[in-house]
Parts: C-alpha cells; structure tokens; sequence
C-alpha cells in the first residue's frame, strides 16, 4: 500500500553511455572510464531517488547524453565484491597447501619461496580478474541480444536499437465505422487487428492485407491469398451498445469484446460467416475493460461498478475478491495482467493502481493517488513484468517498479490544456524502446525515450477528433489509433525493399 512520486527529471541533461564491448575497452583511457564512472554514479542515484545528489555530481560532471535511472552500478559492485571473496579464498587455500618441502623442495631459502609464492598469486589474480570481466560481458551481451526485447533499469543505462522513432510511421491504411471509433486490438501474432465502435460494430482487418492496399506494387508482386482482397475480412454484430473494448485470446482465433450493454462477448473469427458471438457472459454493470490470462483460461473485467470481476471462459462462473477492504472505491478503468500471470493491475477513476495476486486474487499493493488523485486511464505491464506504464487525466505518464513501489520515470510534456477530457492509453513500441502517447489537444502523438524520457519528433496523426484509443503491434513497428471521427487508422514504418 504505498506511493511514490519521486522521479528523475526528464529532457536533456542527464548522462549515460552503455559499458563498451572488451575489444574496444580501453583500460589506459583513466579521463574516459571516470566519465563512464560518474554516468554511471548519476544513474545509479536517479535509480535510488536521491534526485538532489544526482543532480549535484551531474552539474559538477557535465556529462553528455541523457541518462535513465539505473541500478547497473550496483549490481557491478554487487560482483566484484563476490569476485574479491572469491579471490580471498582462493588465496588463503593456496597459502596454507604450500610448504618449501611439499612445492619447491628441500635446500631452497625462504626467499625463493616468496618469489615462487608472489608469482603465484598474480597469476591467480589475472586469471580470476579475467573471468570476472568475462562474466560481466556475457552479462551485458546476454541483455544486449536477449531476443525478447524489454526495458530494464536494473542492469542496462542505454539500449542502442534499431526500432524506428514513432514520427516515422505512415499511415497505410483507414477505416470507418458509423460512429465513433473507440476501441482496438492486435493479434498476439500481429497479423489481424480488430476496432470496435459506438455503432455497436466490431470489424477484424487482416494486416498483410492493409499493407498491400498501402502500396499496390508490392501487392502486385505478391502472390500469396493473404495480400489479396479487401482488408476487413470480418464484420462483426451482437452488441447493442458501444464497443469499449477489445482482445485477442493469447493462443486461439477469438475475440473478446466488452461493451455498454453489460456484456462479453467471444467471437470465432476463424469461421468466415461469423456474426454472432459463440459465448455471451452477462455483467451487473457496464463494462469497461478486459484481459486474458496468459493460458487464456480466465478473463478479468472491469465495469462501472468498483469491484473486478475473474471469469472462466468456459464457464463464465465469476470469481471475486473476497476482501472487501482490497477493492476499489469507484469504477474500473484499465485492467492487465502480467506476461507471467503472478499478478494483474488495475486502474480506477478513484485515482488509485492496485496489484492483484494472480492466484488468490487478492490485492498485494496499491499506489494511492498514483496520477496526483486524477483517474487513472490505462495500466500495462512490460514484458519482463518488472514495471509498470500507467497514464492518468493529469496528462502524465509513469513507470513503476514493481518491487519498490516507486515512480521511476514521468514522462512529461504531453497535454497543452493540462487535464484532458477523455480517456486514452500510452503504450510501448514493440522493442520497448519508446512510450507513446496521443496528446488530446493537439491530435498529435508524443513519444519518449522508455529509459531516459528524452522527447521524441511529434507524429500528426491526422485525425479530425480525439483519439480515444492507441495500440501498439507486438512483434513489428506498426501502430493503430482508433478517433472520435469515426476513423481508425493503421500506422506502419515500411521498410525499403530495394
């Protein structure tokens, strides 16, 4: 039950550079690894909220470019000081095995012995000092080419990517539903994409099929059924209210929908005909948001009401928690759970971001008027589940380390009228290198540098209202944005074939 709203300072001016691979180390560059030393000292107490000292050794350093909180120098000493033990054992076993008749024989002085021993031990600590620098390469490739790309402040200060900046993105596709746009998903493959509206209707638009339209040449050239036809390859109506929200189920061709009319509903869409929903589970109230576990076997709901609800999807038997005290105080605003579903998140218009045990279903933390007391929009997971992205109506976006219950980074900038008016989501890119967030007054999106809140160009996303909901692809830089216009737009960073 804590919180903390204690973060680094985002913009320019605060220093980092990764540890550079052993072939370029330069041990004899003493003005170069003290820079490295401070960048990584400034990181270090960002990292552990010590703000002031941070930016004391930063103003007194004047080091160049940003730098994120990070506990990487930590967990550096953390291994010397394992090495140094190491050492000292090693040390004292080889004094006490070693004896002038047992190693260098009869007849010689002591003062051989000594020569023998010292030329020992420097051996023994090149050898060891080596391994330790090996081991802490293959800690730094293991992160830098860990094939799951992630955030993680513990042990990296900067990740050199090859994901492009959001302002790069093109539209390659529109749209249009019969009223307002309001939800959005992708695929766990990121091969569909589906919208829902205040029309009531859902459609699901085949990805390949959009890129294609976008450009006719390498449509033509294609042979394959996928890039052939129209985009929307389902249209889907059994609501009778307004789609709120939208997901894919994380193994099997179904949709899951939420909506005004106190519903959830799971669509085959791998059934060409498909209308209707296969399965309807009915709600005391209006629901809000909605995810599945990770195995796909359980659904969490958020609705107006302030209690949450975990449904069976084969059963649609709903459990809640049996603490009436864990709950929240006002309705259901974004629900998550985490990739390894120990916990999932909730955000509510109470103000508050509660951590629910995956298992008891119970409430484990809670960060109290996380956004300065202002509704909380959307709450995700990145993908190692350490920290969390939330964004409120103060226009501010955080993330949260978990362990620590602490605000690490805001990301700030966005909303030139301060509080905004509708509800919206900021999201990763699919590296986790960039936060993304469509800024209501100006219908442009801002994005940051995940690890030091550095901004980014703005992107112009063309929309005629706000933007009312944002979704990232997981595997591949493409994004979709869904508009009170009545307009969903797919985005897409094409890369040149020749």
């Amino acid at each position: 039950m804590a919180s903390n709203n204690s973060h680094p300072p985002s913009g320019p001016g605060i220093p980092t550079v990764p540890l550079p691979p052993p072939e370029t180390l330069e041990t004899k560059n003493v003005v170069k690894n003290r820079e490295l030393l401070y960048r990584l000292m400034v990181s270090q107490l960002f990292y552990d909220g010590n703000q002031k000292q941070a930016l004391e050794v930063q103003s007194l350093t004047n080091p160049d470019p940003p730098c994120p909180p990070s506990d990487r120098l930590f967990n550096l000493m953390m291994m010397g000081l394992e090495y140094e033990a190491q050492r000292k054992r090693k040390k004292e076993g080889l004094t006490a095995s070693i004896s002038p008749d047992s190693f260098l024989g009869p007849g010689l002085g002591e003062q051989a012995l000594y020569k023998h021993l010292l030329f020992l031990r420097l051996c023994s600590f090149f050898f060891f000092f080596l391994l330790f620098l090996k081991e802490c390469y293959k800690l730094e490739e293991k992160l830098l080419n860990f094939p799951c790309f992630t955030i993680d402040l513990e042990f990296e200060t900067e990740m050199h990517t090859n994901a492009p900046e959001p302002a790069m993105y093109e539209t390659a596709y529109v749209t249009s539903h019969k009223g307002p746009c309001r939800a959005g998903a992708f695929s766990p493959d990121a091969q569909m994409v589906a919208t829902g509206s205040h029309d009531a209707s859902i459609k699901i638009l085949d990805v390949s099929r959009m890129l294609a339209k976008s450009a006719p040449e390498a449509g033509m050239e294609s042979s394959g059924p996928e890039s052939q036809g129209h985009p929307v390859i389902r249209t889907l109506y059994d609501h009778v209210e307004e789609v709120t929200c939208l997901e894919f189920h994380p193994r099997e061709p179904i949709l899951a929908s939420g909506s005004r009319d106190y519903s959830v509903k799971l669509f085959d869409y791998s059934k060409t005909s498909v209308k209707k929903a296969f399965r309807t589970i009915t709600d005391a109230d209006q629901v809000k948001c909605l995810s599945f576990h990770p195995a796909g076997d359980f659904l969490v709901v958020g609705t107006n009401h302030h209690v949450i609800r975990l449904y069976d999807v084969q059963t649609a038997q709903a459990f809640v928690c049996n603490v009436p005290v864990h709950q929240h105080t006002s309705g259901i605003t974004s629900v998550k759970y985490s990739p390894d579903a120990k916990v999932f998140a909730s955000g509510s218009r109470d103000g508050s971001i509660k951590i629910w045990d995956g298992v008891s279903n119970r409430c484990v933390n809670t960060f109290v008027k996380a956004h300065g007391g202002a509704e909380v929009c959307s709450v995700t997971f990145t993908r190692n589940g350490k920290y969390l992205l939330s964004t409120g109506k103060d226009s501010l976006v955080k993330l949260w380390e978990l362990n620590t219950s602490r605000c690490l980074i805001a990301y700030t900038g966005a909303g030139t009228t301060g509080k905004q008016e509708h509800k919206t989501q900021a999201v990763f890119n699919h590296t986790e290198d960039f936060v993304m967030f469509p800024d209501e007054a100006t219908t442009s999106l801002c994005a940051w540098n995940s690890r030091n809140a550095s901004r980014k160009s703005l992107l112009s996303l063309g929309h005629n209202g706000p933007v009312r909901h944002i979704s990232h692809s997981p595997t591949t830089a493409a994004f979709l944005t869904c508009s009170d216009d009545f307009r969903a737009r797919f985005w897409s960073r094409r890369v040149p074939t020749h």
